[in-house]
């Protein structure tokens, strides 16, 4: 998520040669009326830009009406440009046209398979605006309560989508999903980001091969927790197993019993990793060649000052502006979620697709998206800390935030949701985090370890598309 803003900041320089410009606005503060690209140098570049109504309307780089004495002017003018800052946030937003598309077919009642295709793509889109607006209200509230707000809303796709079937009853689809979406940020995500960056970064000037670096700290923070997460799931299906003898019913209700308080407990291991992360030892969180190569006091450090100041995060709305998109989008995701969900049991019967491919492999797609593609925009730019942050930090947050939240949320539905997964589904999760761990121990990478990721999924992807219902 954090990536989207490198990628926007790239674009901003490559328009305008520096980021801090502003119109109207001799000090570089950045407002809700900022051009976003392309903004004006003065004189005559100026007066070219604002040639031609349309252009000013359809552009990013100015809105006309901002200045208007007219409220009712100005306060369209404003909505406009902020929803102009939005679309043109991210490639992905092109997809949105998918949104009515697929709040149609499912209010017409057209085919499950055009309902979950429009609606599945549909999301992808809304995800990638949903992680904009978080970075912008993140952005205006520090870095503690930003970080928080992240966790919060890092996986809201992934969370909507999960409370929606969980109402309906789709309690396998839920875990299915919440597991899938670990295991590809996991495997997926990281092992394009050490593909593609070690490919990139293959050699040195001198032809010798080299391998891209990543706080230690990051790797093994990370890897112990998901192993803990791991530990959450195999126990209660060990406890499953062990109480062979009891009736059906009584050994769920153990089970639920005990999938709640642990649930609690990873709730409460995860506020603690925030703020272990976010406060206490957030400087163990940063790659020390990463550090030395950005020190102000190296022989680069003017350079490398300002290449900092670049990197900071820069707010282009306010938060009003930023709450108020980041509630239609929850809402447009809420009703594209519904249809998608009620569209899995007719879809699983037409056309005999397993509900844990759909879940496992299918619906993740949705939720991670583009933190895919940033994941992997940013390793192949030799960013690997901001690279694993995404994929590990996504992952911990489903294990330790999303998953036990939604334990929680099946206890005020009376849904029978617990940590007690598939066999397959356990031991696929348990082998995931086993191969991770090792690959990232040593704070080093390369495009070999990628590959062995990306075979490991495509091995998983074959087996989930084997099953049967």
């Amino acid at each position: 998520m954090t990536a989207n803003v490198a990628f926007r900041k790239s674009l901003q320089r490559a328009a305008t040669g520096r980021i801090g410009c502003s119109h109207g606005n001799s000090f570089g503060v950045t407002d809700d009326r900022t051009p976003l690209i392309g903004r004006p140098n003065g004189g005559t570049d100026y007066s070219q830009q604002q040639q031609g109504f349309l252009r000013k309307v359809l552009g990013a780089s100015d809105t006309p009406g901002l200045d208007s004495s007219n409220v009712a002017v100005r306060c369209l003018a404003w909505s406009w440009h902020m929803t102009k800052a939005t679309l043109y946030s991210n490639y992905v937003n092109v997809l949105l046209v998918f949104v009515p598309l697929g709040l149609v077919a499912g209010a017409a009642g057209w085919s499950p398979a055009s309902i979950f295709a429009l609606n599945f793509i549909a999301i992808i889109p809304l995800a990638a605006v949903l992680s904009f607006a978080t970075e912008q209200l993140s952005a205006r509230l520090g870095e503690a309560l930003g970080g928080l707000l992240n966790a919060t809303f890092g996986n809201a796709v992934e969370l909507i989508v999960s409370i929606v079937a969980l109402r309906n009853g789709q309690i396998q689809v839920v875990q299915s999903s919440l597991l899938g979406s670990i295991i590809s940020n996991l495997l997926l995500v990281m092992g394009f980001c050490f593909l593609l960056g070690g490919i990139v970064h293959m050699k040195d000037c001198h032809g010798n091969g080299t391998e891209q670096c990543f706080a230690l700290t990051t790797g093994q923070v990370t890897s112990t927790l998901m192993t803990l997460s791991s530990a959450s799931m195999i126990i209660p299906t060990a406890l499953y197993l062990a109480l062979d003898g009891m009736d059906e019913e009584d050994k769920l209700a153990s089970v639920l019993q005990l999938s709640r308080g642990t649930s609690i407990v990873l709730l409460v291991l995860y506020l603690a990793y925030m703020w272990f992360q976010l406060e206490t030892h957030k400087n163990l969180f940063i790659c020390p060649v990463a550090a030395a190569a950005s020190s102000p006091a190296g022989p680069n450090g003017v350079a490398a000052h300002e290449e900092e100041q670049d990197e900071e995060e820069e707010a282009i709305m306010s938060p009003w502006a930023a709450g108020a998109i980041l509630v239609i989008t929850t809402l447009l995701v809420s009703f594209c979620a519904n249809y998608l969900v009620e569209s899995i049991d007719p879809l699983v019967e037409d056309f005999n697709i397993t509900k844990t491919f759909i879940g496992f492999i299918l619906i993740p797609i949705v939720g991670n998206a583009a933190e895919h593609a940033t994941a992997c925009v940013v390793a192949v730019k030799d960013k690997m800390d901001l690279a694993i942050g995404v994929a590990m930090g996504s992952s911990v947050q489903i294990a330790l935030l999303v998953t036990p939240f939604l334990v929680l949320v099946g206890w005020a539905m009376d849904q029978p949701m617990s940590l007690r997964f598939q066999t397959f589904e356990v031991i696929v999760f348990a082998l995931s985090v086993l191969v991770v761990s090792y690959t990232v121990r040593d704070g080093k990478t390369n495009y070999l370890e990628g590959a062995m990721l990306l075979g490991l999924y495509i091995i998983l992807a074959i087996a989930a598309a084997s099953m049967t219902n």
